[in-house]
């Protein structure tokens, strides 16, 4: 576990594809995690929790970016554990909750493979719907603009119709979820995976008018100097 910014830790798992999850402390007593790694156990991330001398019954809040495998893996036991309230976009729910399946992506590798043979098997997973995550119902559906724990709600679709981003205005940290990657490379996202480019691209033009001094991504080591130059990059 790694402290980014003041109160924000962030915790990876190489399986997954470099997969990361975000624990915010925002010192009032409760906190709220932003993905939950791809284990199904939760065992890192409760670990992470009661390294920082908290309880289970201190997680109140946690928060989907989207409805992909990798971040949805502690999902249930964190929430069977915790009791905490499970947010996310409405269009992601009924997937999150097993009732659907995820869009599918191609199955043809992304170029070049000299780059991205080391998350291929992340593609052909998702392209035949394998590896599922043990469901979930989420409790509380989100939009544009509401509040959860000491972050806004971003609605940033592209990678997948009701992606979120969040914004801690007082900490300048975008947790930009799989609207960004910085694993492989540094980019808008894992090409093959996103499902709407013209989407893609108005949400990286609107994070990049933030101006953040961090930025948390999905896949990938957070941007913690010069967030805010590396960004405008892609726009």
């Amino acid at each position: 576990m790694t402290q980014i910014a003041p109160g924000v830790y962030s915790m990876r798992q190489n399986k997954g594809g470099h997969v990361h999850a975000f624990l915010l402390d925002d010192g009032s007593g409760s906190l709220t995690l932003i993905d939950t790694l791809f284990d199904t156990d939760g065992r890192q991330i409760l670990d992470r929790i009661k390294s920082l001398g908290h309880t289970i019954g201190n997680l109140d809040h946690i928060v989907l970016t989207h409805a992909h495998r990798s971040h949805l893996g502690g999902l249930a036991t964190l929430k069977r554990l915790s009791g905490a309230t499970v947010h996310a976009h409405e269009w992601e729910s009924d997937i999150i909750a097993g009732e659907r399946a995820a869009q599918p992506v191609p199955i043809i590798p992304m170029r070049p493979l000299s780059t991205y043979w080391r998350v291929y098997y992340l593609q052909f997973g998702a392209a035949l719907g394998l590896g599922k995550h043990p469901p979930c119902p989420v409790d509380s559906f989100v939009k544009d603009g509401d509040t959860i724990g000491p972050v806004q709600v971003i609605h940033t679709p592209g990678h997948t119709p009701g992606h979120l981003a969040f914004w801690w205005n007082d900490r300048r940290l975008l947790i930009a979820g799989d609207a960004l990657a910085t694993y492989p490379v540094f980019e808008a996202g894992w090409p093959v995976f996103n499902l709407n480019q013209t989407q893609q691209r108005a949400s990286v033009r609107r994070m990049a008018e933030l101006e953040p001094d961090v930025i948390a991504v999905g896949h990938g080591e957070p941007i913690t100097s010069g967030a805010a130059e590396r960004l405008r990059l892609l726009v």
